[in-house]
C-alpha cells in the first residue's frame, strides 16, 4: 500500500507510478487500458499432433517436462470434436527446447503423440493493463494491427489483463 514512482537514470523523464487499485480508483490518477506492451525472443514453439483425447494425456506430457526443470509458458491445446485426436502447443525458452524435445520424445509411447514439431524462428509479444478487465476490443485491436502490418499469428492465450500472441 506504498505508492512508488520509477525513474530512469539514464533519462529525464515524468517515470511510471505504481499504486493499488484504489489509489487508481478513487480517481488519483487517470486509468490506462494498457499500461505496457513486452516481448521476449527467448521462445520455441513445441506442438504435438495427433495426441489422443483422454483425461491424464496433458499431465503425461508436462509431468517429465517439470521433473526435467523445463519452465513452460504459453499453452494452448485444440479438440476438434470430443474423441478425435487433439493438438498442443506450448512454449519454452529457446536455451530448454533440445532438452525439452529429449524428454518427450522418451515418453513418446507413454504419451502417444504422432509428431513433435519445433519452430525457434518465434516471438512471443504481450500487451498487459489492468484496464483491459472493463474495457472490451483490446485483443481484437491487436490482432488488427498485426494483420495490418502482415504479422501471422501462431498461438494465443489470454488473462484477465493480459493478451499474448506467439508471432
Amino acid at each position: 500500500d506504498m505508492p512508488l514512482t520509477v525513474l530512469s537514470s539514464f533519462e529525464d523523464k515524468p517515470g511510471t507510478m505504481i499504486v493499488g487499485d484504489d489509489a487508481i480508483e478513487e480517481g488519483d490518477m487517470e486509468r490506462n487500458v494498457i499500461t505496457g506492451i513486452a516481448h521476449d525472443k527467448n521462445e520455441a514453439m513445441v506442438t504435438l499432433t495427433g495426441l489422443p483425447d483422454t483425461p491424464g494425456t496433458v499431465a503425461a506430457i508436462f509431468a517429465p517436462l517439470a521433473d526435467a526443470n523445463v519452465n513452460v509458458d504459453m499453452i494452448v491445446q485444440s479438440v476438434p470434436r470430443a474423441g478425435e485426436a487433439s493438438v498442443l502447443t506450448f512454449t519454452v525458452p529457446t536455451a530448454s527446447l533440445a532438452h525439452s524435445v529429449a524428454e518427450l520424445n522418451k515418453v513418446k509411447e507413454k504419451i502417444g503423440f504422432q509428431e513433435l514439431l519445433t519452430n525457434t524462428g518465434v516471438v512471443k509479444v504481450s500487451a498487459v493493463g489492468v484496464g483491459m478487465r472493463s474495457n472490451a476490443g483490446i485483443a481484437s485491436k491487436m490482432f488488427q494491427t498485426l494483420a495490418e502490418r502482415g504479422i501471422n499469428i501462431l498461438a494465443i492465450t489470454t488473462s484477465e489483463i493480459k493478451v499474448s500472441v506467439l508471432i
